[in-house]
């Protein structure tokens, strides 16, 4: 009679993973039919003559493997547009590389970055795939922890967090979930610590066009001596507001760029030809196109902020991306995020996310996070249903 062994175990770091509070909180609000502003995408379909390029190209174009790297017009374009608005002087041949969404560019610079044992400064609220990358790797993470209002990254929290074993640094600027635009004076006190050990900087800045009040964005890779240890990645599904095109772009000097290229080899390879024809002509579009998107997208920041403020929340301050966050430290009746989260949807019928599913560790339990990219029926829907929440100073 043969016998056989039980299944061996499945990888831990995979295995051991929680459903995600987006899972459970964007089923609750299929069940309750909430208003979700939980998940993070607009209600707005994208700009027509980009998705006009799309078709077209798929019904008259290649639909064969592209190069590996990216269609050509896709890398000169991304090279001309980081110039144009950014200042990046980029040679689209050996500097840029097309991948199949900004995740799996995160997740191919980390497997080429990191050995085992190589120490990986995060900061924290983080977004959720960084950690599970960054262990599946074989890092280790040394976690910073962030505060509201401000979100500040301070010399003090950069000292205890770096060390002689730090390989690199991911920072998110704009960063989600609190809507911080990070300063000039915190990107130099990154850059001067990855210098002092080293080190070098991924930095997810996928939110770059999505910034507001007049900012101007600067970029890691244009800071003093950060040219040549800098993974620049953006994403095309956040420029254009059409979050199901995953198409990433990863900028790095060309040391970097052959071993990156190396892991986006064997991850997805490349990328469906006609969404790449369709973003090479999209970042091209005239200015008018990303300043009025900006302004669209300030609007809809505003008047939720604005409600929210009317009915008594505290309102934390939102530079960029599409989330804005509520603080409830300051009302002695309301109790933890994930709690207040949970009946809200539940009793109130409207779907947010807490700030604390973002932390390792040592969450700051307090912090509601709202996305406000949606229509005007939408957010006064969902302010009407907030009305009914009674809060205490």
């Amino acid at each position: 009679m043969t016998s056989f062994l039980a299944a061996r175990p499945l990888n831990p770091i995979y295995s051991a993973l929680p459903t995600t509070i987006f899972e459970v909180m964007s089923q609750l609000a299929r069940t309750h039919e909430a208003v979700n502003l939980g998940q993070g995408f607009p209600d707005d379909p994208g700009p027509l003559d980009v998705r006009q390029k799309a078709a077209d190209a798929v019904v008259n174009g290649w639909n064969q493997y592209p190069p590996m790297m990216g269609l050509p017009e896709l890398r000169q374009a991304a090279a001309a547009h980081f110039q144009r608005w950014q200042g990046l002087s980029l040679d689209p041949e050996t500097e840029v590389m097309v991948t199949s969404g900004a995740t799996e560019a995160l997740a191919g610079a980390l497997l080429a970055l990191i050995e085992p044992g190589d120490e990986v400064v995060l900061f924290q609220p983080l977004y959720d795939a960084y950690l599970p990358l960054v262990q599946r790797a074989g890092g280790i993470a040394r976690l910073v922890r962030l505060e509201p209002p401000h979100w500040t990254i301070t010399e003090e929290k950069l000292a205890a967090a770096f060390s002689d074993r730090t390989k690199l640094v991911l920072l998110n600027n704009p960063q989600n979930p609190t809507g911080v635009v990070h300063s000039r004076e915190e990107l130099q006190r990154v850059a001067d610590f990855c210098q002092r050990f080293g080190a070098y900087a991924v930095c997810d800045e996928v939110w770059e066009h999505v910034i507001f009040d007049g900012r101007v964005f600067e970029s890691m890779m244009a800071l003093p001596g950060m040219r040549e240890r800098t993974v620049k990645i953006s994403s095309a599904g956040k420029i254009f507001g059409m979050t199901g095109w995953k198409v990433g772009l990863v900028l790095a000097a060309p040391p970097l760029m052959k071993v990156l290229s190396k892991a986006h080899q064997f991850l997805t390879f490349t990328t469906p030809p006609n969404l790449q024809a369709a973003v090479a002509y999209g970042l091209g579009k005239e200015d008018a196109y990303f300043t009025t998107m900006r302004a669209g997208l300030q609007r809809s920041r505003d008047r939720l902020a604005d409600g929210l403020a009317g009915l008594g929340f505290r309102v934390l301050p939102s530079a960029g991306t599409y989330f804005l966050n509520i603080d409830l430290s300051a009302h002695s009746n309301t109790p933890d995020d994930e709690s207040f989260c949970l009946d809200l949807v539940k009793t109130h019928g409207v779907a947010t996310i807490p700030v604390s599913a973002f932390y390792a560790d040592d969450a700051v339990r307090s912090v509601v996070r709202f996305c406000f990219a949606k229509t005007d029926a939408t957010i006064d829907r969902a302010l009407e249903r907030l009305a009914r929440v009674r809060l205490a100073a």
